[in-house]
């Protein structure tokens, strides 16, 4: 099994989360979404939306974030001859889903200062553009992710998107809030792929300095966030990377290469 992901990937943070918590091993690739990595031949004839991830089990491919976790609890329900591994049920599906139906692309692109946004949109646009030049049978479908680079940046300007995407955050985490009122984890009294699905929501929110306005403001989402930084799985899926220091190391590494290329014309 091959898991095709990158650490910024909120996506991907949620199915590796999964396959840690299921012990399921699998060969890890790393690619970079901000160095264009996903705009590489090999990838993007694979997945042509280049998005991240993507889980491949020999000639099975799965693009679906939601699809993927539910697989790997499969996976992990056979391989343990399906003793004490419950599937997913209907309550812990319908928070995956809800959780999943905010997209947080133009929320966290809105906090990123101005100046190292624009660098790194043309950067990419730069990288779409060579590839398309490189590699002539695949233009169409990189010509649609120019487009679509295009079409970001006016929709950053669009006060009425990001104020959608701030409420449909804001809606969601009330409700988590609520919801951890009654019990411990998102999905009742046991750790599940709902919580999967929602730690990375909450350490994108960290990240992006905004813990005391989304997190420590809710009592109960800010009790549980403590909490879920403590399992393995989180150190080792985003503590690594994101805890502490360790988030100006994954951040200055990516943003020199950028430079660097940019210098260099190397795209």
């Amino acid at each position: 099994m091959q898991l095709y992901h990158h650490p910024y990937s909120l996506d991907s943070q949620k199915v590796r989360l999964a396959l840690e918590e299921k012990g399921i091993d699998y060969t890890s690739y790393h690619v970079n979404p901000i160095t264009g990595k996903n705009m590489d031949s090999s990838f993007f004839r694979m997945n042509p939306s280049g998005e991240l991830p993507v889980f491949k089990n020999g000639a099975h491919i799965i693009f679906s974030t939601i699809e993927i976790i539910q697989y790997i609890e499969r996976i992990a329900i056979v391989s343990s001859g399906g003793d004490n591994i419950p599937f997913s049920g209907r309550e812990v599906v319908d928070w995956m889903q809800k959780i999943q139906d905010w997209n947080p692309k133009f929320f966290t692109l809105s906090h990123i200062p101005e100046k190292y946004r624009f660098y790194v949109s043309k950067f990419i646009r730069r990288v779409v553009i060579s590839r398309m030049a490189e590699y002539p049978d695949l233009a169409g479908a990189y010509h649609q992710k120019l487009r679509e680079a295009y079409e970001t940046e006016d929709k950053l300007k669009n006060q009425d998107v990001l104020r959608r995407s701030k409420e449909h955050l804001i809606r969601l985490l009330d409700e988590v809030e609520t919801q951890l009122n009654e019990a411990e984890y998102v999905a009742g009294e046991e750790f599940s792929m709902a919580d999967v699905m929602l730690i990375p929501v909450l350490a994108r929110l960290v990240l992006l300095n905004l813990e005391d306005e989304y997190i420590s403001s809710r009592p109960n989402i800010a009790k549980y966030w403590i909490w879920v930084q403590q399992r393995p799985s989180y150190k080792k899926v985003i503590g690594k990377y994101f805890d502490g220091w360790r988030r100006y190391k994954t951040l200055i590494k990516t943003w020199c290469f950028v430079r660097i290329r940019s210098m260099l014309k190397r795209y």
